[in-house]
């Protein structure tokens, strides 16, 4: 990827090299493409630049570049000896649990993509009630070409846990759900046990998503939800290192109900209070991903998410839809090494949606000179 040098935005920024005797400033070339997503994915792959076992090298310049989309690059095994043209993200030797895979569609699975990409270990958590059908599509080949990593392999996860964030222990499971048949056949499924088997099985794992939103009463208004309702959506849509939040928290969405923008915000606001508790006693960072509307599975349940996008793609600074593989590489810069002073953040993923105050097509709008994008 050539670097160009063209007006635009100026970005200046430094990065240490580590060593295990001292600490150094160095420099060199970053360079951005304005490539879009296709291109993006393409080039996210594993890195030998950065090991537990050898210095690791993290560099920016400061240069004039033009600011359209930035491609951060994880170099290849054998490009090693090549000019450094991009970022690297090395997760090897990193193991990953992703809470919230059920199908090949949503962000939780284009998150275990790019962390496997990066060369982590993968292993995910899957609602119980839709474990059989994930896994037997895994076994028939049926999620094979969206495992296809950048070099040509195929996204291995290591091992499938059924998983109901619900319940924190057996103790808090209801009769009614242990005797129910979608969770026949399937144990060790709550919070505490899945924890334990984790731990039984692998030790200890180093990044950890949570990539679950479960509103049972979602499509009720928030005056018109059960306690019960309310209280499932919290208790399995806040905390963890690495998690997905919506605008819904800080802003209106009318029908985005029973109780789930309570909970994005209160998922926002732990990820602030573990961020200081947890980065000081283990020095592990958290932080947010506020993605935008996307058509999963899990959306569908919503009733309107096809109005949604139209809506962000009519609006948002960037007039495109959003991909779920642009959500899933920031989460892998996230959990890397390059973003090692990031924690306490909530980071949008949403062409910038955020950003805007007012819907620009509006009618009361129509006088105005507004770009309409090419």
């Amino acid at each position: 990827m050539a670097s160009t040098s063209t007006p635009g935005m100026l970005m200046t920024t430094i990065n240490p090299c580590l060593s295990s005797s001292h600490k150094r400033i160095m420099t060199s070339t970053a360079n951005f493409s304005t490539e879009y997503k296709e291109a993006a994915w393409t080039k996210l792959t594993s890195s030998s630049h950065i090991s537990s076992r050898q210095p690791f090298l993290q560099s920016f310049t400061s240069g004039h570049v033009k600011f359209q989309k930035v491609v951060t690059r994880a170099m290849s095994g054998a490009a090693e000896n090549n000019p450094l043209s991009g970022l690297p993200i090395d997760l090897r030797g990193k193991r990953a649990f992703i809470a919230g895979v059920a199908d090949d569609n949503g962000y939780g699975w284009a998150i275990a993509k790019s962390l496997a990409a990066a060369g982590a270990e993968i292993l995910v958590g899957t609602w119980v009630p839709a474990l059989n059908i994930f896994e037997s599509s895994l076994q028939r080949g049926k999620f094979d070409e969206s495992r296809k990593l950048p070099d040509g392999s195929l996204m291995e996860i290591t091992k499938v846990y059924p998983l109901d964030a619900i319940y924190d222990s057996p103790e808090d499971v209801p009769e009614d759900v242990k005797a129910n048949k979608r969770y026949s056949g399937s144990s060790k499924w709550t919070v505490q046990e899945v924890v334990e088997s984790v731990k039984q099985d692998f030790g200890s794992i180093d990044i950890l998503v949570h990539s679950l939103a479960n509103g049972p009463e979602v499509i009720k208004p928030l005056l018109e939800t059960s306690r019960n309702g309310y209280l499932a959506a919290i208790s399995a849509s806040s905390g963890a290192s690495i998690s997905l939040t919506y605008i819904a928290s800080e802003r209106i969405i009318p029908g985005y109900g029973g109780g789930m923008s309570s909970a994005k915000a209160a998922l926002e606001s732990d990820t602030r209070v573990l961020a200081f508790e947890a980065g000081r006693k283990h020095k592990i960072r958290v932080n947010t991903i506020s993605a935008g509307p996307l058509r999963s599975r899990a959306a569908k349940a919503i009733g309107f998410i096809d109005m949604m996008i139209d809506y962000s793609v009519a609006n948002a600074p960037l007039l495109k839809e959003l991909s779920a593989e642009e959500v899933g590489n920031t989460a892998a810069f996230l959990a890397s090494p390059l973003a090692s002073a990031i924690t306490g953040a909530i980071v949008y993923v949403d062409n910038g949606l955020n950003a805007m105050g007012v819907g620009v097509d509006s009618p009361i709008f129509e006088n105005l000179d507004i770009p309409k994008g090419n």
